[in-house]
């Protein structure tokens, strides 16, 4: 007989968020006020609030409405960055997003997946590195570990994982190199 999943069993590898009870409150209620709601919809607010909480974030970052970010202190923006309304960054792991990139509108960055070979569904986190000059169109997903080279354009709707080459224009899902960008 084959072995079956048992959550009950559940491990989470190993994983912590990395700030105590405390903080994880009261990020949890700084979020849900200033970054995922649309009553303040200037990004000078939350780029100062998520620095207070620990991300690394240069100048000049719109942050539209209704994005949703776990973990702050595991993220790493550079400059002129853009993040469209409803992105959400579900880093359990370090997100990094270098200068001059677009997440358009609903883009999912997902660090955690689940040993699906376990029967105690462990947890995986890996970070997801998005290099300068990067656009991820809308409702595009990029999984754990992935990496996006300098350039790299995501069509809506793509989902992506892996390692892509500068310039690339992936599509599909999973997604697929279908061109290469020429910038003017």
């Amino acid at each position: 007989m084959q072995a079956k999943t048992d959550l009950s069993h559940y491990r989470k590898g190993g994983y912590k968020p990395g700030r105590g009870f405390f903080c994880m409150v009261l990020w949890t209620i700084c979020s849900r006020i200033f970054i995922e709601s649309g009553w303040f919809p200037f990004s000078k607010i939350k780029r100062f609030i998520l620095i207070c909480f620990g991300a690394k974030i240069e100048k000049h970052v719109v942050i539209k409405p209704f994005v949703k970010i776990k973990f702050p202190w595991k993220l790493r923006i550079g400059s002129y960055v853009w993040i469209g309304e409803h992105c959400w960054i579900d880093n359990l792991d370090t997100v990094s997003i270098q200068s001059h990139s677009c997440l358009s509108q609903r883009v999912y960055l997902c660090c955690g997946n689940h040993n699906f070979n376990s029967a105690t569904f462990d947890l995986i986190t890996q970070p997801i590195e998005i290099k300068q000059g990067v656009w991820v169109a809308a409702s595009a997903c990029v999984m754990p570990g992935t990496i996006l080279e300098e350039h790299v354009v995501v069509t809506a709707g793509s989902i992506i994982s892996g390692h892509t080459i500068p310039y690339g224009i992936y599509k599909g899902n999973p997604a697929a190199l279908v061109k290469t960008r020429s910038l003017k």
